[in-house]
């Protein structure tokens, strides 16, 4: 009797790879997670290779199909890695020495797009035509999948909504606070964890986190409330950009602030005011695989190959 092949997801992290192996009907059959070997690319490759192969093994199967997620992309027009946090891998042909050393194809793809493509098979956003999984921690992204499958986009960034300006600035909102890209006023300035914390530091001069300032809102605390009022009010704005231009099927919110229900259940009426619609009945909704997407998402990059 043939051995099932697996499909594996590696999620690799700027602290952390973690790994799982799906069987054809999604159930995990082994996972697994080992420090990042931090800037050094030679030690990284190692490192998800020695998971991969400990991962067949616990699961008792070899010749997996292989996919990663990580933050950044592959360029369409060198094959290096672009835009990834972790710069060691940046400039570095990853995909393809990561296939030489398992001896198989690999498929690579940006974290939020793993999001996406996880949710969209067996999540939040399982059977609707396009899923746009967004990303709310302590940075903001966000990916897209259509009938399942990763968009990538000509350029490899389709979804990059954290580094476009935030959509109907109000004067106070304008430059907007400094982004590390360089730019001021980005999206993910303003709707990060952390720029929930700037923002409340802004008008407050006092240094609150982010989970602080939420449970101080709930408990009815005023500045905290105005605070996340605020921070509703840009996301509202900020995601009805997007459904103006891609009207998705589903809204799936992943990271640490999408696991606030007030958040979720809030979030639509932020949103309706600034959609170019009579009416606006799209579904958001929390990720339900929660942090375990990333990978799942990463492994269903091969769902095509059944």
């Amino acid at each position: 009797m043939a051995l099932e092949r697996l499909r594996i997801g590696i999620d690799l992290g700027g602290t952390k790879i973690a790994g799982v192996a799906l069987d054809s009907e999604g159930a995990t059959r082994a996972e697994g997670r080992v420090p990042t070997p931090r800037g050094d690319y030679g030690g990284t490759l190692a490192a998800v290779a020695d998971l991969v192969a400990a991962l067949e093994a616990e699961a008792g199967t070899g010749g997996a199909s292989v996919g990663v997620g990580m933050p950044g992309a592959v360029s369409r027009a060198t094959g290096l890695i672009k835009n990834a946090n972790s710069v060691w891998l940046n400039g570095k042909p990853f995909a393809r020495d990561l296939s030489a050393r398992l001896n198989r194809p690999v498929r690579v793809e940006n974290d939020a797009n793993c999001l996406a493509v996880s949710e969209a098979v067996d999540g939040a956003g399982a059977g609707a035509g396009i899923v746009w999984a967004v990303i709310l921690g302590t940075g903001v992204g966000s990916g897209i999948a259509v009938e399942g499958r990763a968009l990538a986009g000509r350029n490899a960034i389709a979804g990059e909504w954290g580094h476009n300006p935030l959509p109907w600035p109000q004067d106070d909102e304008r430059p907007g606070p400094a982004c590390y890209c360089g730019r001021h006023g980005c999206i993910e300035t303003w709707l990060s964890g952390p720029g929930l914390a700037a923002d409340f530091h802004r008008s407050t001069g006092e240094t609150w986190k982010g989970e602080a300032i939420v449970a101080a809102a709930l408990s009815g605390e005023a500045r905290a409330r105005a605070s996340l009022a605020r921070y509703l009010d840009r996301l509202g704005r900020g995601i009805a950009h997007v459904v103006n231009i891609l009207d998705p099927d589903v809204i799936v919110l992943g990271g640490g602030l999408s696991r606030i229900e007030s958040i979720v259940a809030a979030l639509p009426e932020a949103i309706t005011p600034h959609v170019f619609s009579d009416a606006f009945d799209t579904p958001v909704r929390a990720s339900l695989h929660g942090d375990a997407s990333g990978v799942r998402g990463a492994a269903w990059l091969w769902e095509d190959t059944e």
